[in-house]
């Protein structure tokens, strides 16, 4: 069975990026790659990536846009209701909800994982449809007051595995749900 894992980072405060898409704060951290949480190891188990267009545009934006090549040899799919700027190859745009799509990412998968890149309005989508297994985030020592969320939802997590990595406190996640209201009254 294909497993979607949300592999991403955020500040301590809870932001993937600012209110103007801004990863300043990440790339300015240290961190071990080469550690437990490192990307090098992660991407190895990676056959298939999904992304929405806010994410894609970024990394069009401030990679391929510098000249830089599409950094990835797996199969890429951007969830968007509008044309993508300079489609890369290996990039295919799909509309619509995560499930009508899951059996040509998990085919394009193969027998390895599927990334969730970001953002957190199309990984609550896919932990929704119950196609996020887990999440893996790395958590910078930095506060942004404001910015897009890790996840827009509520859902319950069950902690597998934590460490370090560099500056970051990592943690691994099952899904386990949407969040389940405790009914009890005092």
């Amino acid at each position: 069975m294909t497993r979607y894992v949300y592999y991403t980072a955020m500040t301590l405060d809870g932001f993937l990026a600012d209110e103007h898409d801004s990863l300043d704060w990440l790339m300015r951290q240290p961190q071990d790659e080469d550690g437990p949480y490192g990307y090098d190891a992660f991407i190895g188990g990676i056959g298939a990536l999904v992304m929405g267009a806010t994410t894609y545009r970024w990394i069009i934006d401030h990679h391929v846009a510098q000249g830089e090549p599409w950094a990835y040899t797996q199969p890429s799919y951007v969830f968007s209701h509008h044309d993508l700027p300079a489609p890369q190859v290996g990039v295919t745009r799909l509309t619509g909800a995560p499930s009508e799509h899951r059996a040509t990412v998990e085919e394009a998968a193969g027998d390895k994982a599927v990334w969730m890149v970001g953002g957190g309005a199309l990984a609550a989508d896919f932990a929704r449809a119950g196609m996020l297994d887990e999440v893996v985030v790395s958590i910078a020592p930095v506060t942004l007051g404001s910015g897009r969320p890790l996840l827009t939802g509520r859902f319950d997590l069950e902690l597998l595995d934590s460490g370090t990595s560099g500056a970051f406190l990592c943690a691994r996640y099952r899904v386990s749900g949407p969040l389940t209201e405790d009914r009890a009254q005092p």
